[in-house]
């Protein structure tokens, strides 16, 4: 039989790749800033944009007209309300931003089972989830923090004290920074649970509102029958009021507990290490997570 002479060997113009190669610390950057953008629309579609935007605009609005009213009534020498009380009030628009973005951020990735891809490139486990971790938190805090910003800018055209405006600035950037990454956490964990985007978002919304309901009703219940010394421990069991129990008893912020007296110094501190618990212990879960999803 004679042999085969057809055959033939056609050059397409593949060639090695011989230039830099950027490794983890780019890909881990490059993550973290596609993760962050698409928390607001950015590099996204028109309709992906609406929800951030809308968020991002309902939670600024305030700031700007609570100077103005600061402003045009004469008694006011101060800002009608503190920094550390704004994060507070606005609290559902947060639960909103969350609950609409962290399972963007994560969700998409299981459903569409692309999470080994990204194991394929220099990325490992931790460069994934701090990145995912970083953007959200990142996210949040422009969410919250951008509002502050404004009230400060504003109070200082004022003319109002800057000393006092400074530190009540700097007061409300650390309430905002904790809430932010706990938040985040509990948002990504709770996403990272399933691929359902759907059920991401009712997860998110359950466990920052459910314990909020339960520990201000029994709050309520504790100063009503007279045992205040129970409302401080309370506050432990759910995340906002972690918040406001931290910046109460260590920022000197004014408390939402009933009777409007927070926590002491002392057991502020242990709102503070009970924060960073659940910071560390979702960060951990999410690494659990995602050793299971392939990376």
């Amino acid at each position: 039989m004679a042999p085969d002479t057809s055959t033939q060997i056609h050059n397409i113009g593949y060639r090695s790749y011989d230039g830099l190669r950027l490794g983890r610390a780019y890909a881990r950057t490059s993550l973290y800033s596609q993760s962050l953008r698409g928390a607001f629309g950015l590099g996204r579609s028109a309709k992906s944009k609406v929800l951030p935007m809308l968020l991002f605009a309902v939670m600024c609005v305030p700031a700007p007209i609570l100077v103005a009213v600061s402003i045009m009534v004469p008694t006011y020498t101060d800002l009608p309300i503190k920094y550390t009380t704004y994060a507070l009030t606005t609290q559902v628009i947060i639960y909103l931003f969350l609950a609409s973005q962290a399972p963007q951020s994560v969700s998409r990735d299981l459903r569409f089972k692309t999470v080994p891809l990204y194991f394929s490139r220099p990325i490992e486990r931790v460069d994934y989830v701090v990145a995912k971790f970083a953007a959200m938190a990142s996210a949040l805090f422009i969410l919250t923090a951008t509002p502050l910003l404004i009230m400060y800018i504003g109070a200082l055209l004022a003319k109002f004290d800057f000393s006092d405006q400074t530190k009540g600035f700097g007061q409300g950037l650390v309430s905002v920074l904790l809430l932010s990454l706990l938040f985040s956490g509990l948002g990504l964990v709770m996403a990272a649970l399933t691929p359902r985007r759907g059920f991401g978002v009712a997860a998110i919304i359950a466990v920052l509102l459910i314990p909020y309901g339960a520990v201000t009703a029994v709050q309520g219940i504790a100063y009503s029958t007279g045992s205040t010394g129970a409302i401080d421990w309370l506050g432990l069991f759910s995340p906002i009021t972690l918040i406001d129990g931290f910046q109460t008893a260590l920022l000197g912020a004014s408390s939402a507990f009933p009777g409007g007296t927070g926590p002491s110094a002392g057991v502020g501190m242990v709102y503070l290490l009970v924060i960073l618990g659940l910071i560390a212990g979702s960060y951990a879960a999410l690494m659990a997570r995602y050793r299971k999803a392939g990376l």
